[in-house]
């Protein structure tokens, strides 16, 4: 299982939201590639990031941000948040980043994502963040009509090969994942699952690796010094 150490940018800072609050925002660092370069240093060749502004406005207010990420680290790099054109996804692919995670555009233009996914292939991921059962969007703002496993099989015969779950219930609140979700998911559908929201002990990824799940990210819980992200990629390898 891959570790997907996460950082969340507003401001060209590395920040985390509680459960998708926008109002309840702790800054973890104002230098997002210091940060970068401890994840590699402890072993994580993949890093997770979230243009929060961009999630929210629809816009890339961190891309310079996103791209020295990469240089600086060197890791695999996946970003998130506003990704609605082809534009943008040409931007952040051209700069060298790995893989684009669409999320609010793959549930509100179905033209567009299969666009993306036929050009890019496995350069596209999907964010399916679950509230109340149903996909949400607009940086967890809105609740969408589209019921969480309905949407995934969509994805699926789509080609969309990666998918990142949140449980946006979960997120940040440091008290554990939802196993069975992503027991669920791994088992009724055959597309890399990465585990997202409340991944926050060495016993979570034990367990979420011995389903032999594609990845996990870990935000808070390495901020916080929850878990040790050493032991993390040992454990998760």
């Amino acid at each position: 299982m891959i570790i997907f150490p996460a950082i969340d940018l507003i401001d060209g800072k590395a920040v985390r939201l509680f459960k998708g609050d926008y109002n309840r925002m702790t800054v973890y660092n104002e230098n997002p590639s210091a940060v970068a370069l401890d994840f590699v240093k402890c072993g994580a060749d993949h890093i997770h990031i979230v243009d929060l502004e961009g999630a929210k406005n629809g816009d890339t207010p961190n891309y310079d941000t996103v791209c020295r990420i990469k240089q600086t680290s060197g890791a695999f790099c996946e970003i998130g948040g506003g990704i609605r054109s082809m534009q943008v996804i040409e931007k952040y692919i051209s700069s060298g980043i790995d893989r684009v995670i669409l999320g609010t555009a793959a549930v509100e233009d179905g033209a567009f994502l299969e666009e993306a996914v036929g050009r890019y292939g496995e350069g596209i991921a999907v964010g399916v963040d679950i509230k109340d059962g149903f996909v949400a969007v607009k940086g967890w703002l809105e609740k969408s009509e589209f019921e969480a496993f309905e949407f995934c099989e969509k994805m699926q015969k789509t080609g969309v090969k990666t998918l990142i779950c949140t449980d946006i219930s979960k997120d940040g609140a440091m008290r554990g994942t939802n196993l069975e979700l992503y027991r669920e998911l791994s088992s009724r559908f055959d597309m890399n699952i990465v585990a997202s929201g409340g991944v926050s002990s060495l016993e979570d990824v034990e367990k979420l690796s011995a389903m032999n799940i594609y990845g996990a990210i870990i935000g808070k819980a390495y901020y916080t010094g929850a878990v040790d992200l050493s032991r993390a990629v040992e454990v998760a390898g």
